[in-house]
């Protein structure tokens, strides 16, 4: 009866909490938010100017008093607090937008090997934030699901979730994760390596924003057409502003090594693997999620070094959240899929 009066009268959100990213589901309605996972700070008072969107302008534009917080890294809670209130600003958000009785169930997303204690805070967070009941699924699995992979069947599929902060390599099977490994190379790594590119070769500093356009606008894991970029920062000798034209070779340069990291962890995968879910793998090929995923020439990169087929998911940034919205829309089918934290979560 309970649970009858909380369906109808609660909201059910999915949420995909990364790193450089929070995407929310409202059941009903799809994917209604999506937001840089960024919290501006006021040092002095210790409040909170702005959050998602409105602080990512001011990244890199702020006084000294005002710092730009990121509360989540490499996909695990760093600041507990400002985790609450961010999570706090978007359930109050979507609730504005579908006004309810109850206090929302909610389904986060989190990194494949998290340990009890990120859990754990992850859990406590989203309680804290305003969720009645909440249940936590690893990322690639919802990823899996998203993409409408068969995870509840005995045919093993390989997912690789490229996200912000970590990439999950995850090998799924009847509703569980046979084998995974989360690897510390994203798309914040790319961006990182562009920056230390620039400033070694070229003694020029730029911002994070201006090495993630980079990296979209010209970035590859092979060689492909020709294309430049002119880019702004500062000089190292001089300290003056100045414009220099990058080719897709350099940044290329640049982004060998995190890729090299993420073609050894997917092998380092499949070595370990059973031969009969090779066998499957070999049939299904591998499956790219995540903003990292659309990377030029990964897949072509990938195929080339795996000696696997290798398919972009539709949509691969949303893939997440678009599995934690299937979780909820058919919730007894997916409760299998779900992590349990000692006493805390209970599925049921």
């Amino acid at each position: 009866m309970f649970k009858k009066l909380y369906s109808r009268f609660s909201n059910d959100i999915g949420i995909d909490l990364g790193t450089a990213n929070t995407l929310v589901y409202l059941k009903g309605h799809g994917t209604v938010i999506n937001e840089p996972s960024i919290v501006a700070l006021n040092q002095k008072t210790g409040q909170i100017v702005a959050i998602g969107r409105e602080a990512k302008k001011m990244d890199g534009k702020t006084p000294a008093h005002i710092s730009i917080v990121r509360p989540l890294v490499e996909g695990v809670v760093s600041d507990f607090e400002v985790t609450e209130e961010m999570l706090a600003y978007f359930i109050r958000k979507v609730e504005k937008m579908n006004k309810k009785f109850f206090r929302p169930r909610v389904v986060i997303g989190v990194p494949s090997g998290i340990t009890n204690v990120e859990m754990r805070a992850v859990y406590d967070a989203a309680i804290n934030a305003g969720a009645r009941e909440v249940f936590l699924v690893e990322e690639a699995m919802a990823a899996a699901i998203g993409v409408r992979l068969p995870v509840l069947s005995s045919t093993a599929s390989l997912i690789v979730d490229i996200g912000g902060g970590t990439t999950d390599v995850a090998l799924i099977s009847l509703g569980g994760i046979v084998r995974s490994l989360n690897l510390r190379v994203a798309g914040d790594h790319f961006n990182a390596r562009v920056i230390e590119y620039l400033r070694d070769e070229f003694k020029l500093l730029i911002g994070e924003q201006t090495a993630e356009q980079v990296k979209i606008s010209i970035g590859s894991a092979v060689e492909t057409d020709y294309a430049e970029l002119e880019v702004r920062g500062r000089d190292m000798i001089t300290g003056l502003p100045r414009a220099l034209v990058v080719t897709d070779g350099d940044i290329r340069e640049a982004l060998e090594y995190p890729v090299s990291l993420l073609v050894s962890g997917i092998r380092e995968v499949l070595e370990t693997a059973p031969p009969e879910m090779v066998a499957d793998i070999i049939s299904s090929g591998v499956i790219l999620t995540g903003g990292g995923a659309l990377l030029k020439g990964l897949p072509n990169l990938l195929a080339q070094e795996l000696k696997l087929p290798i398919y972009i998911a539709e949509d691969p940034l949303s893939a997440v959240v678009r599995g934690t919205g299937i979780i909820l829309e058919s919730f007894e089918e997916y409760k299998s899929t779900l992590l349990s934290i000692e006493d805390h979560v209970t599925v049921s």
